[in-house]
């Protein structure tokens, strides 16, 4: 896929963290980043994520990769949260 090309991941995070009844701030405590790198993830403009974020943001929310994540086939856009534009080259740490 070009690097201009716009992913089609759709992150669950709002949702998940809803669920749980868990804030932000405090999934960035128990994984170990910071508030802006889940939040980057969060809004859709992470670029990348590094399997030991991945891991450890399934742990604390006790959830599995495609809860989190979920792929959508090309026209499926819906407008959901998580769905990144090309802002910028950042990556979930």
């Amino acid at each position: 896929m070009p690097p201009e090309d716009e992913h089609r991941i759709t992150v669950h995070l709002d949702r998940l963290l809803a669920e749980r009844g868990m804030t932000l701030t405090e999934l960035a405590g128990r994984v170990g980043v910071t508030v802006v790198n889940l939040s980057i993830l969060k809004n859709g403009r992470a670029k990348a994520i590094r399997f030991s974020t991945l891991t450890a943001i399934c742990q604390a929310l006790q959830c599995a990769p495609g809860d989190l994540l979920s792929h959508e086939q090309p026209g499926e856009r819906s407008g959901r949260q998580g769905t990144a534009g090309r802002r910028g080259d950042r990556s979930a740490h």
